[in-house]
């Protein structure tokens, strides 16, 4: 079975060893993952990710995704969403790894939800490019409905979404009612070992 692993960037996903997952599957990232780790794609749709990541040259050491836009042609080897999804980072990435037919597929920070405070919840808050962690949350809503439609039309693939025990977590209802979206009770069963965390369940 051929797995793969889409990183959003929320905060559930910052004890997660990242290293160990390229040996397990391909790993899908977003945006200011490139300023530590080297992901096997890395998509980004905002302007301003767009030119750092460009401007510090990480499209020439792993494949960039991003949207169509004419300030980008002066940089080199940039890969092009063709139409345009209009979408955010984290559920483009998700579209990109299912089109390249993984079978079983692990969402990883995806929180959908600010922090227990309802503010900014986002591994990168604070840095370049980045809101402050003292913001309000980013709603939501879109990144919900845009998960959702990716489920409904992979109903052969299997997307099992890591979520932590504790704290506010987003229960995505909406995503429930896909058979594919797979909930696990079990913390020592296999999927669980590529982590190396206890404290972790599968939703």
């Amino acid at each position: 079975m051929s797995v793969a692993f889409v990183l959003g960037n929320g905060l559930s996903r910052k004890p997660i060893p990242f290293d160990p997952l390229k040996k397990i599957g391909k790993v899908y990232a977003c945006n200011a993952v490139y300023r530590s780790h080297t992901p096997d794609y890395l998509v980004a749709v905002d302007a301003k990710m767009v030119n750092e990541i460009c401007q510090a040259g990480a499209q020439l050491r792993m494949p960039v995704w991003t949207t169509p836009n004419r300030a980008y042609k002066k940089f080199k080897k940039l890969n092009y969403f063709e139409p345009s999804l209009g979408w955010s980072s984290g559920p483009t990435a998700l579209w990109l790894c299912c089109s390249h037919n993984h079978q079983l597929v692990y969402l990883l920070g995806f929180d959908f939800l600010g922090t227990d405070q309802g503010k900014l919840n986002n591994i990168y808050g604070d840095t370049d490019n980045y809101k402050k962690n003292s913001d309000v949350a980013t709603y939501h809503g879109n990144w919900n409905r845009q998960t959702a439609i990716i489920l409904q039309k992979n109903g052969l693939k299997k997307f099992c979404r890591v979520i932590p025990d504790a704290g506010q977590v987003f229960p995505a209802e909406d995503l429930k009612k896909y058979t594919n979206y797979t909930k696990y009770k079990n913390k020592t069963n296999g999927y669980q070992k590529p982590f190396s965390i206890t404290t972790y369940k599968m939703e």
